[in-house]
């Protein structure tokens, strides 16, 4: 049995991740981690970036890394069960993960988070039976061994030798000769796009995995796995503990990354106060814009409001891995060279207009397909080889 809690917690974040991935599709990878690397940043531009990194920029990816967590909980609780064991079921699923994440970072996008998510699941099923104070401990180790390792970065920078400085200069700001030929390449052909995508998809899957990926969303995966054993994800706290959220989130989480991005900007984005040192702020204060979040939509569906919306939002969730591979196919085929070749074109005003349209699109058709389907139709195919047996897929067949 589903709980729906779960599912529309899970769509609202598929959702927002868009917010802070459309940037990645439309732009050049720079401007993801530094605004004033690429297009304009003024009037409303800077509105839409403000707010997406305020309200978006690693919360909705930290919401779906504890989902995550809790969703291993769950699904190998319902195994052991009925069976007594879960292991081998549970690495297949993630073995065929992974290959679905290396195949979307090299032929789709190269920002793919199945890989990684893939490869943290595998580890963090072993802490599965830990008590859930345990679990939110050992996650907020996790969570600090990848602060930590900015930190070190950032206060070894004086130490390095020149060379490297000017490299990593040049992904924080590149020149203009780099920017072109990004753009250039995205602008092309799809064989033309290989290249680029693959050297960037190789760099997050060999270096940034294990220094930044497996710390963050491994942690929060185990703090996820321990909320989920105390109901937290399930509307079951009160919402006087819900509302406790919301509060830490408004009064404490905003206000520091609010802080950290007038530092920046007093700082002029320099590298080396910035990208190591300066993150740090959004770092630990998007985990209590996350968890704000999760009090909002547990109190929402707590009270029964919106359930046109919840119920849409609830159908967006259970196909969170097709609606994820979708925002790669319809941006890819807007931006890159084998569709409209928009990349470089599009401010951040229109790209939030585009995320909208893609939102209104999503809960629309994802009702529509599970009216008639049991599963969407990747949940489908990844049930499917996980079991080694096609499953069912019309309701009613």
């Amino acid at each position: 049995m589903r709980l729906q809690s779960i599912d529309v917690l899970r769509g609202f974040a598929v959702l927002g991740i868009l917010v802070m991935n459309i940037q990645s599709y439309s732009m050049i990878g720079s401007a993801y981690i530094n605004p004033t690397a690429y297009g304009d940043l003024t009037g409303a531009n800077y509105a839409v970036w403000l707010l997406s990194h305020l309200f978006a920029d690693m919360k909705f990816i930290t919401l779906f890394s504890m989902l995550f967590g809790a969703g291993v909980v769950l699904m190998s609780g319902r195994r052991e069960a009925a069976t007594g064991r879960s292991a081998s079921v549970h690495y297949r699923r993630m073995g065929w993960l992974l290959l679905f994440g290396l195949t979307h970072a090299y032929l789709l996008w190269y920002g793919d988070i199945l890989y990684s998510y893939a490869l943290c699941g595998m580890l963090m099923y072993l802490f599965r039976n830990r008590r859930p104070g345990t679990l939110i401990l050992l996650g907020f180790v996790f969570v600090a061994v990848g602060s930590a390792i900015s930190l070190a970065t950032h206060f070894s920078m004086p130490h390095w030798p020149p060379e490297a400085l000017q490299d990593i200069e040049e992904d924080w700001k590149p020149a203009a000769e780099a920017m072109a030929r990004e753009t250039t390449a995205y602008r092309g052909g799809w064989i033309g796009q290989m290249p680029q995508r693959a050297a960037t998809a190789i760099f997050f899957q060999t270096f940034l995995f294990p220094i930044e990926f497996l710390w963050r969303a491994g942690g929060m995966m185990l703090v996820g796995m321990g909320l989920y054993k105390l109901g937290v994800f399930s509307a079951a706290r009160s919402k006087a503990f819900y509302g406790a959220l919301i509060a830490g989130a408004a009064l404490v989480g905003l206000p520091v990354i609010f802080y950290g991005v007038r530092r920046n900007e007093a700082l002029n984005w320099d590298l080396r106060s910035c990208m190591f040192l300066g993150v740090q702020f959004n770092y630990w204060g998007s985990i209590l814009v996350s968890l704000g979040w999760v009090g909002v939509i547990m109190l929402v569906c707590k009270t029964g409001a919106l359930r046109r919306l919840t119920s849409a939002l609830a159908a967006v969730g259970q196909m969170a891995l097709t609606n994820y591979i979708m925002h790669s196919v319809i941006c890819t085929l807007i931006f890159y060279g084998h569709g409209l070749g928009l990349f470089g074109k599009v401010e951040r005003i229109g790209q939030i207009a585009i995320v909208f349209a893609i939102f209104v699109f999503q809960l629309i058709a994802s009702p529509i397909w599970l009216g008639r389907f049991r599963f969407g139709p990747l949940e489908w195919l990844w049930r499917s080889l996980t079991y080694w047996q096609l499953q069912p897929m019309r309701k009613g067949g």
